[in-house]
């Protein structure tokens, strides 16, 4: 949805609801995982995006803040069945307290043309995840396909009751890393139209860029750690 103002008239607190702070890098130390949550925290991001093994130290520290717990599920490749899917899903979102499941589409059933199967894949998680409350958000490795493709992906998800399209698991290897950019958000947008929200993750690590995307009418974006206060206008990125 388009905002009532542009982003470079919001708050900070106005910004900051915009972010999924990421916590999910596979080497961090216990240490390292909760000071980011707690930066998370103390920026007032929506939510702070983080693997399953880092839920129990999510649940203690954000447990009585205004900041919410992602988690992500099969990440970063979306190659498990359906089966283990949603059995990692449920284990996840059965104590009640997860705002949102970040689950990656298989996207070789995408680039192979078996939307039907991704369909299917996707609305199993949807529904064991909407069982409790819990919001679904779809990525897409979206440098990993056409833009006809991402287009149609998007059709499936919703087909699937996905509550948001996602950009990019910003773990892919196999070729370019563009991440969330206009074109992709603007091709995920106009397909939507409304019946999804749309989340940009992947290459948002300056302000001019979040700004953009604000104002093109996002819902929300996966900010990196190192990025969060940059793109806050916190403190200014690295030349």
């Amino acid at each position: 949805m388009i905002p009532a103002k542009k982003a470079k008239e919001m708050t900070t607190k106005e910004l900051a609801a915009y972010i999924d702070q990421s916590v999910l890098k596979p080497e961090f130390t216990q240490d390292e995982i909760r000071k980011y949550i707690q930066e998370g925290i103390d920026y007032g991001c929506t939510t702070v995006c983080i693997n399953p093994a880092s839920l129990s130290i999510a649940r203690e520290m954000c447990n009585g803040t205004d900041t919410g717990i992602c988690v992500v599920c099969d990440f970063p490749f979306g190659l498990s069945s359906t089966e283990a899917k949603v059995a990692q899903a449920d284990i996840i979102c059965k104590e009640g307290d997860i705002q949102d499941l970040d689950i990656v589409a298989n996207y070789g059933f995408i680039k192979s043309g078996m939307l039907k199967e991704a369909e299917k894949d996707i609305k199993a998680v949807v529904d064991a995840c909407h069982k409790y409350g819990t919001l679904v958000k779809v990525i897409f490795e979206t440098d990993a396909l056409t833009i006809d493709e991402i287009k149609k992906a998007t059709e499936a998800a919703i087909a699937a009751g996905a509550d948001f399209v996602k950009t990019s698991t910003g773990f892919f290897t196999g070729g370019k890393s563009d991440g969330a950019t206009v074109e992709v958000i603007t091709a995920i947008m106009d397909t939507a139209k409304g019946r999804c929200k749309v989340k940009g993750s992947g290459g948002i690590r300056d302000q001019e860029h979040f700004f953009k995307l604000i104002d093109l009418g996002i819902d929300r974006m996966g900010i990196g750690y190192r990025s969060t206060p940059i793109v806050l206008g916190i403190k200014e990125e690295k030349k």
